[in-house]
């Protein structure tokens, strides 16, 4: 009952590009079909099982967002024909991520464990504890990784100097990230939640406009706390209650994976699979603060396939 691959062959399809969780198809040279699988990434390596519903969840939550901000900066999306399919414009992918965090929390507080005082160029104050605000967000960005490599650390100087992206181009991807984080931090607060961290990827269109592209404020994409209660745990040392994948992450560790060279994927049995399932519903519902409707899962591949070619034929 889940979707873990995608080989389908659209009319006037050019090419398929398959990420980590997304099956991206190009057609004609011209648009985009994104389609959300029901795998899931952690540590940069895919889980050989998918889970029920999280592809539905991921779609629904990005083009939602991308709807709620796109009056403040310019997105890719055109249409939603299935509820895990966004179609939009073709764009040429800057190779960077635009790593967002206003808490030290994650992949930052790790780092900080090791005494490290600086993050992609970006200095740490000293005596923070982890999960602590930053006295400003700060942007970390990291190079974006094929399916199967880590993705990395990477200062705006860097960025720059090796030609990644144009230094003009890197303010306009600047702009838009504290843009967008400081509106998502406002939606979450409305539902009691806190906006820890996230990313964005962007794009340029055929015209040259740098949009937003993929996802946007999703649980695989972004860390959320619960903000009752936060200050109290911070000052008791305790730990946040959070809403992310981070909880795939910490089973992983607890079960000795992170991705490392050598360390052997635990498998997850079909009861653990069903929890994280459970876990992203209950993401979705906090997050968009709405129910979660679940979508017709009897035949997937059909069902995408039917309605993207009936949304295609219909241009």
């Amino acid at each position: 009952m889940t979707i873990t691959d995608t080989n389908f062959n659209f009319p006037g399809q050019k090419s398929l590009y398959k990420g980590k969780v997304r099956a991206v198809y190009n057609i004609n040279d011209d648009l985009l079909v994104m389609v959300a699988t029901d795998r899931l990434s952690a540590f940069d390596v895919v889980m050989p099982k998918g889970i029920p519903f999280k592809g539905q969840i991921l779609n629904q939550i990005a083009t939602k967002f991308m709807a709620q901000t796109e009056d403040i900066v310019p997105n890719w999306l055109m249409a939603t024909p299935d509820p895990n399919v966004a179609v939009g414009h073709l764009c040429e992918p800057f190779k960077v991520e635009m790593v967002i965090r206003g808490y030290m929390s994650g992949h930052a507080a790790r780092e900080y464990k090791l005494g490290k005082r600086a993050l992609c160029g970006v200095a740490m104050p000293e005596g923070m504890t982890e999960n602590d605000k930053f006295p400003e967000p700060i942007i970390t960005p990291a190079t974006k990784a094929e399916m199967g490599d880590h993705d990395e650390d990477i200062s705006r100087e860097d960025i720059i100097s090796k030609g990644i992206v144009s230094e003009a181009d890197y303010v306009v991807l600047e702009d838009y990230t504290r843009k967008l984080f400081q509106r998502g931090t406002e939606i979450a607060a409305e539902r009691g939640l806190i906006l820890v961290d996230t990313k964005y990827e962007f794009g340029k269109t055929k015209d040259g406009k740098i949009v937003l592209i993929d996802e946007i404020h999703t649980p695989d994409s972004s860390r959320y706390f619960y903000a009752d209660g936060y200050e109290t745990r911070q000052e008791n040392g305790e730990v946040q209650k959070q809403l992310s994948k981070e909880f795939v992450r910490q089973w992983l560790i607890t079960n000795g994976f992170q991705g490392l060279e050598g360390q052997k994927l635990p498998e997850m049995s079909d009861e653990y699979i069903e929890t994280v399932s459970e876990r992203y519903i209950e993401l979705y519902e906090n997050i968009m603060g709405e129910p979660f409707v679940k979508s017709d899962v009897t035949n997937i591949e059909a069902r995408i396939k039917n309605n993207v070619e009936n949304y295609l034929a219909s241009m």
